[in-house]
């Protein structure tokens, strides 16, 4: 009998070491601080659900609510990817209050068989924001990302859609803008091949570089081919220039990041950040499709547009974590700067083309962006930033062309557990025009925006 008891105690213990060895992260606890926060952005699941290959699932149901000082119509859950309206249109007249649950998000994630040495994947991601024009009630389906990925120790190939390669800086606002329209506007996601390679010098340093050629639909090319007229007493505007993609563009990303300072939380706290500083670049050329009369007459059919853009980037942690996992008491500041012609489609220009001249060239101008994340303790993010977009020559086009967008910050994150987030943000947003547009009563516009938002990530 004793034996037999042995036996069953020594087979249970060995149960309970097993489980515990296979146990992964745990996500549904319920104790402070609150567990890791399931499964971040696009993380492992540690309980695949059945498919062909190892599959996750994942994403995020949410519920955003804002007031906005001027009405923003059915696009008023987010910021608007523009300027502000003046100061006296019907627009700014009016207040907003808004509820909607269009952010809400939902990915597969994959893991195949191995190439060549190489693991293979593929994500495929999805929101509800299809059709933003309509009311908040009548969401549609729309594709976020679709790629596959080879990825060996130190390189990775992709191809599919997936986030802009020019530009990596993606302010920390609760407003899923993520201010695309003031310094950081890379929210696109462009189809696109991309090669990245890791060159580690150390344990603690390493080089990282990306190389991609990319749809040329992010620079407004590929647009339909409108057939255009005009005449002397009536010319067409500078607007109606269409152009189309000759080749794709060429974007690049070159990266230091080093452990030298521990890392510190990056984007929304669900990852860790080591310091990174590097710069990015992207070159491509359009041709335009349609004549013109009137200023820009001498632009004839066909004419090449160069476009371009470069900048650098860098993340600092300020206050490590103290095990690499921990948020409590970290900081870090992020910052990005850059110059750019003819890239409105990814808002980083406010227009595409300029009209200094009697041949239509690229429009031209900057962008800077500054953030400070702070977590006093696991639970709970603060985060206050700005950014600005700002024409160098493109002022010329017309009277009440935007000089500058710009957009203040602050936000703070409270995690309840391990799923469910609280959010809420100010937001202050300034247009400023060249003269008075048209409808207006003054040269510039503002708006003041309150955000809560509750997301359960699953």
């Amino acid at each position: 009998m004793k034996k037999t008891a042995g036996m069953i105690a020594a087979a249970l213990l060995l149960a309970t070491t097993t489980w515990a060895v296979e146990a992964g992260p745990q996500y549904n606890c319920d104790y402070q601080p609150s567990c890791e926060v399931s499964p971040g952005i696009y993380g492992a699941m540690s309980s695949p659900v059945t498919s062909k290959f190892k599959l996750s699932i994942g994403g995020f149901a949410r519920l955003d609510y804002a007031y906005n000082s001027y009405n923003n119509g059915n696009f008023g859950a987010v910021t608007p990817n523009g300027p502000v309206p003046a100061t006296g249109t019907a627009a700014q007249k009016g207040e907003q209050s808004i509820l909607s649950p269009r952010q809400s998000r939902i990915w597969l994630k994959s893991t195949g068989p191995t190439f060549l040495g190489a693991k293979t994947g593929a994500l495929i991601e999805a929101d509800f924001y299809g059709d933003p024009s309509a009311a908040q009630e009548s969401p549609q389906l729309r594709m976020r990302q679709a790629k596959l990925t080879m990825d060996w120790p130190n390189t990775q190939l992709l191809f599919g859609q997936e986030w802009d390669t020019w530009g990596p800086a993606v302010a920390d606002t609760v407003d899923v803008r993520n201010a695309t329209e003031a310094g950081t506007p890379n929210q696109q996601r462009v189809p696109q091949i991309r090669l990245t390679q890791k060159i580690p010098f150390n344990d603690y340093n390493a080089l990282k570089i990306l190389l991609a050629v990319q749809d040329p639909n992010q620079d407004g090319n590929n647009s339909q081919n409108l057939q255009l007229s005009g005449t002397k007493s009536s010319p067409i505007s500078i607007v109606g220039l269409t152009t189309s993609g000759a080749a794709v563009n060429v974007a690049s990303q070159i990266n230091f990041e080093s452990k030298a300072l521990g890392v510190a939380p990056g984007f929304g706290g669900m990852s860790m950040k080591p310091l990174t500083a590097g710069i990015f670049g992207l070159a491509g050329s359009q041709k335009t499709n349609t004549a013109l009369t009137g200023t820009l007459a001498h632009t004839p059919v066909g004419h090449a547009i160069d476009v371009y853009g470069y900048g650098f980037y860098a993340f600092v942690p300020l206050l490590k974590s103290s095990d690499g996992k921990c948020r409590a008491m970290t900081a870090s500041l992020e910052t990005q700067g850059y110059i750019s012609a003819g890239m409105s489609f990814n808002q980083a220009n406010g227009t595409q083309f300029s009209a200094t001249s009697s041949t239509a060239t690229a429009a031209k101008g900057y962008g800077v962006y500054g953030q400070i994340r702070f977590y006093p303790i696991q639970d709970v993010g603060i985060t206050g930033g700005y950014g600005r977009r700002n024409g160098i020559n493109y002022t010329t086009i017309a009277k009440g062309a935007e000089i500058y967008n710009d957009l203040v910050y602050g936000n703070i994150n409270y995690d309840l557990n391990a799923a469910i987030r609280l959010s809420t943000e100010y937001e202050h947003l300034r247009t400023q025009y060249n003269g008075i547009p048209s409808g207006a009563k003054g040269d510039s516009g503002e708006a003041n925006v309150i955000r809560f938002a509750a997301t359960y990530f699953f």
